[in-house]
């Protein structure tokens, strides 16, 4: 509950400051939240962990977005769409280095005993799970492909 208070508070400085942008983006945040909160039924909260999984993937979806539009030269549409992933950002945890990603990717190579490429999936499966919301799929991905190669 306590992110559909922030996202509000935030929504309230944005249409008193006139921030376009930053309100459509919590405009979806907030719609996001609801849509999953009555998905089930019922109007229940959802877990802080939901949560997390709901902006990752709203913020991936505009920096893919944004990432089409530069590829077609549309820097008009991918300014807004990278400036909205940079505002739904500020509610996530905050994300990890590379190197605590590698730390936490050999120490899950170590506890599963991981010998080579067949076994990525296991360790993709529990890297994913430690990090949820703390560090992005594809960075996860290209530092297991290393250490098992």
């Amino acid at each position: 509950m306590s992110l559909q208070v922030d996202v509000m508070t935030a929504m309230k400085a944005a249409m008193k400051a006139k921030d376009q942008i930053a309100l459509a983006a919590l405009r979806a945040v907030k719609s996001e939240i609801l849509l999953a909160q009555t998905a089930s039924g019922s109007k229940e909260d959802i877990s802080e962990e939901q949560e997390i999984k709901i902006l990752s993937k709203m913020v991936k979806q505009r920096k893919d977005s944004a990432a089409i539009f530069l590829d077609q030269d549309r820097n008009d549409l991918a300014e807004p769409e990278l400036a909205q992933a940079e505002i739904i950002s500020q509610f996530l945890p905050t994300q990890l280095s590379e190197e605590e990603i590698t730390v936490e990717v050999e120490k899950t190579i170590a506890a599963i005993g991981a010998e080579g490429m067949k076994d990525m999936g296991k360790v993709m499966g529990m890297v994913s799970k430690t990090l949820a919301g703390k560090a992005d799929g594809k960075t996860i991905s290209s530092i297991v492909k290393a250490k098992l190669a």
